[in-house]
């Protein structure tokens, strides 16, 4: 997988995903089994969309299926998707659960401590 579109890393006990580009049909399922890899034994997941300039339906879909998998596995994951921008405004045109939406890494990191 090319690191132009992810890179993980770690903050404390939550995996970080952080994305960037264009998430779309050409990519999201590659992203989707890297992302699931990267993250299953994480005690939460931060996952930063704020460098995604574009995403499409695949993306929301992946954006699904990672939370499905997050919320089965019973950790906590929240999206960073800024105040404004093309990734919140997708979501909430989708009516995404808006409980899971942060505006910065730090609030959510905090959010998911407390």
């Amino acid at each position: 997988m090319s690191d132009r579109w992810v890179t993980f890393s770690r903050l404390g006990d939550a995996a970080v995903v952080r994305l960037a580009g264009e998430i779309d049909l050409a990519n999201a399922p590659e992203l989707t089994r890297e992302i699931v890899r990267h993250t299953g034994r994480a005690g939460a997941v931060l996952m930063d969309l704020t460098a995604v300039s574009f995403l499409d339906s695949a993306g929301v879909r992946l954006l699904d299926t990672v939370v499905g998998d997050m919320d089965h596995a019973g950790t906590p994951i929240r999206l960073v998707v800024g105040e404004s921008g093309p990734v919140r405004m997708t979501l909430r045109l989708c009516a995404f659960r808006d409980d899971l939406l942060a505006t910065d890494l730090a609030r959510a990191a905090e959010e998911l401590r407390g």
